[in-house]
């Protein structure tokens, strides 16, 4: 072979190899930027999904990559799941540390709540793994439980606080009549003080021994046939003396016939304790109005005075045990801090509720709602007309909720 024949081979040669090389980089960039081939996922152990389904627990089951494969539809309800991705860092954190090393972890976490995540909740998760490429995630919500216990921890500390007062004052008072035995009159305005004092812890006693009695579920174990008017006719006679004392005028407007099933001393203890407090945070000279009707299927009883009127960020705590809107002026007025926490719970062994419409300035009106007794043919008995129904002099109309007080 001569030179130049030589020199043809091997450039052919060389221009190959460039080739195979340029065709050799193509193909790899090409493996590189296409999307691999998906594997077949994992199947879940037999049963798993059926044990899932019936766990009180929110069930949560991801894969190897993180993937929600499996979880009970409260998962998504809480905000746990969104589509196939588990929301929240801190359990996708405890699922990888559980796939490392196989332990069982338990936390206790406060994870938001909504896209907001202004809500919180308490959440417990136990992870454990799943055959070979899965982690179950168990989780529960605490919030309710840590929410009782803080309620039960800040009673127990009320109930401390409050019964103080009263004991402290009592001992002081006997020990200044004590110091003043030769002064006679003295002695006469300590032992006035230490009656105001021990009623009102014998008060404060009576109303937290009520409520622990209401706080159990089974408080109505007979319930009997209640007329409303005589009820509210009743509470109104005994909240009468303080009434006539500020020259507070009760006026009476209920409808007839009115029943409902329950317990007649709570039902005249609930409408008593709003009275009080009506009379209590009126002006003397005002008046206060109380009635009932039916609305519906409900038996509706209100009480309105003509007070100063409850802030509106202070009504939706006004029924928690001890919160006092004025603290100083319940403690002036005898007020305990429990009287429309016990009429909550009245209203709700009812199977009720009650509300409140405020305004400062305006007056508040207090709506104790009780479902009707119905009659043999298992209808409310039927609401008569408004002519039907007594009025006194002045009697006012029955305010609704959102109207003026009278």
């Amino acid at each position: 072979m001569d030179a130049t024949s030589a020199a043809v081979l091997a450039g052919f040669a060389g221009l190959l190899t460039g080739a195979l090389a340029v065709v050799a980089v193509r193909y790899s960039e090409r493996m590189q930027t296409s999307v691999p081939p998906t594997m077949p996922a994992t199947p879940l152990p037999t049963g798993v999904a059926d044990v899932l389904s019936v766990l009180r627990s929110i069930a949560i089951v991801v894969d190897s990559a993180d993937e929600v494969i499996n979880n009970s539809p409260s998962a998504a309800a809480y905000g746990l799941v969104k589509g196939k991705e588990l929301v929240h860092a801190e359990l996708r954190h405890l699922a990888r540390q559980v796939r490392r090393d196989g332990v069982i972890r338990e936390a206790q976490l406060e994870l938001p709540r909504g896209p907001l995540g202004q809500a919180r909740s308490i959440m417990h998760a136990r992870v454990a793994p799943l055959g070979d490429s899965h982690v179950l995630l168990l989780v529960e919500d605490h919030t309710q439980a840590r929410r009782v216990e803080e309620v039960r921890r800040d009673f127990v500390a009320n109930v401390s606080h409050e019964l103080k007062t009263p004991v402290g004052g009592l001992g002081l008072l006997a020990e200044a009549i004590q110091d003043a035995k030769d002064d006679p009159e003295a002695v006469e305005r300590f032992a006035s003080r230490m009656q105001v004092e021990s009623h009102r812890l014998a008060q404060l006693v009576k109303e937290i021994v009520d409520l622990s009695r209401l706080q159990v579920a089974d408080t109505l174990h007979e319930p009997r046939l209640v007329n409303v008017a005589a009820a509210v006719h009743e509470a109104i006679d005994y909240s009468r003396v303080g009434a006539d004392a500020k020259q507070i005028e009760i006026a009476e407007a209920c409808t007839p016939d009115l029943k409902v099933f329950g317990d007649e001393d709570l039902i005249v203890t609930a409408v008593r304790n709003l009275i009080g407090n009506a009379v209590a945070y009126s002006d003397p000279g005002s008046r206060v109005a109380v009635g009932g009707r039916l609305a519906g299927e409900m038996v509706e009883i209100t009480v309105t005075d003509q007070g100063h009127g409850i802030p509106a960020s202070e009504q939706t705590r006004i029924f928690e045990r001890f919160y006092r809107v004025d603290g100083a002026r319940s403690r002036a007025t005898g007020g305990t801090g429990l009287g429309l926490a016990i009429v909550k719970h009245i209203c709700a062994n009812h199977g009720g509720d009650v509300d409140v419409w405020s305004e400062e300035g305006r007056g508040s009106t207090f709506t104790i709602r009780l479902p009707a007794a119905v009659d043999r043919t298992g209808s409310p008995s039927p609401q008569p007309d408004a002519h039907d129904a007594p009025h006194g002099h002045d009697t006012p109309s029955l305010p609704t909720r959102g109207d003026t007080p009278a």
